[in-house]
């Protein structure tokens, strides 16, 4: 099992995949406390949960750090921002998650503060807290009503479906906090499970200010968990679906970031360029196996560099490989 560790003070939030926070030039900028999650689900992105193979290391960031790192982004987009927590495990593991919102409310020019879950943790207390706190919206990942295939597609036994269900029910109706059903079509397996999602999510009122449902298309991923029972499908063929479902059940299912009151903003500078060598310090051991992380000179960005020896604390000139959206990739020089 990948070993825990807290993130350091003096390492930066910006330039990770797993932590931090990430800008891709949009007033929404995504907030990643933590790595764990509870589940193993057949068809993770990540290879998130306590089955992973492809983790070497899970992270926590301190609180304070966090909201430090996010007021100094946050304060170049101006009104209208929405704070996104959504982690390469669950955010509900966060151990001040209720905390995390309440602070992220607070911050001028933050209006919306939202959550990706599969819901396994909640319960009507933590709902409570996030209430309190101001979290605006829950991203509710519930890929299938039937118990034996949610657990399937969790692969975890302790999944209940029913619970998850029941909290949705129970946010909708004790507080303020807007619920958005977002199943992962695994293709063929839950295919059979989108129509009785989409019923659930009209008759459970979710949708108060942002649509009742957002589809996603499950998509192979080089270092995510794959089942050989998965069928990937193409874009047009996910969106010809959509389109069958939503004359089906009346709602609708294409969604565009205008939805969600998502608009371009300024973005974060971008201090590097692609192929460009950069002088950096070994800060630790890596997300996944076979990486580490190194801080630039400057330490204001964290560097994910593939291969090499892991010696905290050494020099090493590195190569990026990839910079976009400021998530910055590179080998050893």
């Amino acid at each position: 099992m990948a070993t825990t560790y807290r993130v350091p003070e003096d390492v930066p939030l910006i330039g990770a995949i797993p932590f931090g926070l990430i800008d891709r030039g949009t007033n929404v900028i995504q907030v990643r406390p933590s790595t764990a999650c509870p589940l193993n689900c057949i068809f993770c992105s990540t290879d998130a949960g306590p089955r992973s193979t492809m983790r070497n290391a899970e992270y926590v960031v301190g609180l304070e750090h966090l909201l430090e790192w996010f007021k100094s982004v946050a304060g170049m987009k101006g009104n209208g921002i929405e704070a996104h927590i959504d982690t390469v495990g669950d955010p509900l593991t966060y151990p001040r998650i209720s905390d995390l919102v309440h602070e992220l409310s607070s911050i001028s020019g933050v209006d919306v503060v939202s959550i990706q879950t599969h819901g396994h943790l909640l319960n009507e207390r933590l709902l409570d807290d996030l209430g309190a706190a101001g979290l605006s919206r829950i991203n509710l990942s519930i890929d299938a009503l039937n118990p034996d295939l949610a657990r399937d597609l969790s692969g975890t036994g302790s999944y209940s479906p029913a619970r998850v269900m029941e909290m949705a029910e129970y946010a909708v109706k004790n507080t303020e906090i807007d619920i958005l059903i977002a199943p992962v079509w695994v293709n063929p397996i839950n295919t059979c499970e989108l129509d009785g999602l989409i019923a659930w999510a009209k008759s459970l009122g979710a949708g108060k200010r942002w649509p009742p449902l957002g589809i996603q298309k499950c998509e192979r991923h080089k270092f995510g968990r794959k089942d050989r029972r998965i069928r990937y499908i193409s874009w047009y063929a996910f969106y010809e679906r959509l389109k069958e479902l939503e004359g089906k059940h009346g709602v609708k299912l294409i969604l565009n970031p205008s939805d969600f009151g998502i608009r371009k903003t300024r973005e974060l500078r971008n201090p590097y360029r692609r192929g460009e060598k950069v002088r950096t310090r070994v800060g630790g051991p890596g997300w996944l196996k076979g990486e580490m992380l190194a801080v630039d000179a400057g330490g204001t960005r964290l560097i994910t560099v593939v291969g090499g020896r892991e010696v905290v604390g050494e020099n090493l000139d590195v190569r990026l490989l990839r910079v976009k959206d400021n998530i910055l990739v590179g080998r050893p020089a």
